[in-house]
């Protein structure tokens, strides 16, 4: 896809990212036509014919190396790399994820947006489930996504940024298996830029989640992104992610561990109304007098076990991080 760099001021390039998103994928790439002046497609492996159908729709195509792990955040900067090559000034990219449809409205509204408030790296807007009412998965995604409109402190994968913001903050962290638009709103806003959210339609999101199976693939992948994000970010002021981070260690691990815990194994580390009965009977000691701020978890041991060194170094541990 050729440019003319003169016709660039303003306009908004657009990088879909997908793997076998099929019929999909079409609505997605007719939904940006009318709205930018370049389209990348980014590939992950599909076998579906995904490359050639966005070819055939007049997209710049990427297909990402199957020697390296897939991750979302290297489709989208090996996307965003391309788009740069097509557009060397482009001002603003539109991220979309290949399962979703583009509102026609969105990208001039969240242009405009960004073009009238300076200090603003990336704005999104309402992202709706298709068929909500198919199962219940689909539904609770819907409800995931109806969050709070006005500034904040991230956007999900659909968003339009600006230029400058994303490559002032390195773009997105490459090796993150999920939580990467959080991860990178995070920088940016460290470098002093805000994060918006409209109220505006935004896509018509497809998750066709139908099975268990499905949510419980995306529950773990949300649970990588707490522990990554703790991981690099947990220390900072902001402690990142690290409310959610520890809710999902004790609701993952906290039952099992309560369990062991009675059985004479050691310790317990999760939200007190799951064993205030066994407190109150005496089956369970309360080691120290303390509440996390982090959701209310307390530790707990066996009352006729000693205390022993693993046992302790965790609990200071977990005390400093109160």
């Amino acid at each position: 896809m050729s440019v003319d760099p003169s016709e660039v001021r303003g306009v908004v390039g657009v990088v879909v990212i997908g793997r076998n998103e099929g019929e999909r994928l079409r609505r997605c790439l007719a939904s940006t036509a009318a709205q930018m002046t370049a389209l990348v497609y980014v590939d992950s492996g599909s076998t579906d014919g995904s490359p050639e159908l966005a070819r055939s729709m007049g997209a710049a195509v990427v297909g990402l190396d199957m020697s390296q792990p897939f991750t979302a955040a290297r489709a989208r900067n090996a996307g965003f790399a391309q788009l740069r090559t097509l557009l060397p000034s482009v001002e603003f990219v539109q991220f979309v994820d290949g399962d979703c449809e583009v509102a026609p409205a969105w990208i001039e509204t969240a242009r405009n947006f960004l073009q009238s408030h300076a200090d603003v790296a990336a704005v999104c807007g309402r992202r709706r489930e298709r068929f909500p009412e198919r199962s219940v998965y689909n539904l609770m995604c819907d409800i995931e996504w109806d969050t709070p409109v006005g500034e904040t402190k991230a956007c999900g994968g659909d968003v339009l940024m600006r230029v400058a913001a994303l490559q002032q903050a390195g773009g997105y962290r490459d090796t993150l298996i999920a939580g990467e638009e959080p991860e990178l709103c995070l920088r940016m806003r460290a470098r002093g830029w805000r994060i918006w959210r409209l109220d505006a339609e935004m896509t018509l999101h497809d998750a066709a989640m139908l099975r268990f199976g499905q949510w419980w693939r995306r529950s773990q992948r949300a649970g990588f992104a707490y522990a990554e994000g703790m991981r690099l970010h947990g220390a900072t002021p902001e402690r990142h992610w690290v409310r959610e981070g520890v809710s999902a260690l004790a609701w993952g691990a906290g039952l099992p561990l309560a369990v062991a815990a009675a059985g004479g194994a050691g310790v317990a580390l999760l939200p007190l109304r799951m064993f205030e009965a066994d407190l109150a009977e005496g089956r369970l000691l309360q080691p120290f007098a303390t509440t996390l701020e982090l959701g209310r978890y307390w530790l707990t041991r066996l009352r006729s076990r000693a205390e022993r060194e693993p046992a302790k170094r965790f609990r200071e541990w977990l005390q400093s991080q109160g």
